[in-house]
């Protein structure tokens, strides 16, 4: 049975998409506060998250960033009004659907399932991640990139593995510890921006004007999951074996 997290200060609205979950043999978990979220997904099995734009401790679009330095949970945002969530900004937080309120049963479950199989069918794929012509497999500690085999240290293929998983999202620093380290950022290692540094050069990532492996100044480190499409680097690449 799938859990989901209803995340909805709208007492009568969470009672009835309860009620009507339940009977469609879902597993419910509601909270009202946008600041109790995470813990609810770091101490339960979530499958999918219901998230109200408009919440107490946190918006909505904050937790959908928070959750995204986490985990990869499907998330569907509810808003009361078109204009009240803008599309691009819920997506680029990390949504990955949106319903307008007043929710229509049908429809929102149609929405539910949609996602819970695009999930199923990315976790059946998850010893694989592929962004253009990079590949990374998993079990196999294996990188591939323009048809070629990258050899990198285990602790450059976890770095490069773990920012990948959570391509599109800023990961802050305290993160990325706290999963490769196992401790909490102290504030002064900076070892991860070396290793970062590190692999702009082996997939020759331009420092100055990076477009695969970001820095954002404050917040951490971005995985562009789009910039791999690598027609640039064959071209660079083309142009170096003509001009021998």
């Amino acid at each position: 049975m799938n859990t989901i997290l209803l995340v909805e200060d709208d007492i009568s609205l969470a009672d009835w998409v309860c009620e009507y979950l339940i009977e469609q043999e879902f597993n419910v978990i509601h909270v009202e506060r946008g600041d109790l979220v995470l813990d609810k997904i770091k101490t339960n099995s979530i499958d999918l998250v219901l998230l109200d734009v408009m919440l107490p401790g946190l918006n909505g679009i904050e937790v959908c960033r928070l959750v995204r330095q986490h985990c990869q949970v499907p998330i569907i945002m509810l808003t009361a009004r078109a204009d009240e969530f803008d599309e691009v900004i819920g997506l680029e937080a990390g949504a990955n659907d949106y319903v307008i309120k007043p929710v229509r049963p049908r429809a929102l479950l149609a929405r539910i399932n949609g996602q819970l199989i695009h999930s199923q069918q990315n976790s059946s794929k998850s010893n694989t991640l592929t962004f253009g012509e990079l590949t990374i497999n998993q079990e196999a500690k294996r990188v591939t990139y323009l048809n070629k085999e990258i050899e990198l240290s285990s602790s450059l293929f976890a770095f490069l593995t773990f920012l990948a998983e959570h391509s599109g999202s800023v990961v802050d620093r305290d993160s990325v510890f706290k999963a490769l380290k196992k401790r909490d950022y102290d504030g002064q290692d900076r070892r991860f921006d070396v290793m970062l540094s590190s692999l702009r050069k082996i997939f020759n990532d331009d420092p100055q004007k990076p477009k695969k492996f970001k820095t954002v100044w404050g917040k951490g480190y971005l995985f562009v999951s789009d910039a791999w499409g690598s027609t640039q680097d064959i071209d660079s690449e083309s142009s170096a074996k003509e001009s021998k």
